[in-house]
């Protein structure tokens, strides 16, 4: 079975600091120049949802726990 991941973020809590972008094995997070959050900060952005593989690396590297990773088996 192939895992896949679904992202979702706290975007109040996040402060655009970029690690989770740097550890991401599969290179589908960026920081977004258009989007900030109420702190002024840049959000994260995923370019290609499907190609998670749901290893949890950004959650585990992100120092405000913004990220959180639902781990979904595709057949």
């Amino acid at each position: 079975m192939k895992k896949k991941g679904r992202l979702t973020f706290n975007d109040e809590a996040c402060k655009g600091c970029g690690l989770c972008v740097a550890f991401c094995p599969v290179n589908i997070l960026s920081l977004d120049n258009e989007r900030i959050n109420s702190s002024g900060y840049n959000l994260i952005s995923v370019s290609d949802m499907d190609r998670c593989i749901g290893c949890a690396h950004c959650a585990i590297i992100c120092p405000d726990s913004v990220i959180k990773v639902e781990v979904i088996d595709n057949e």
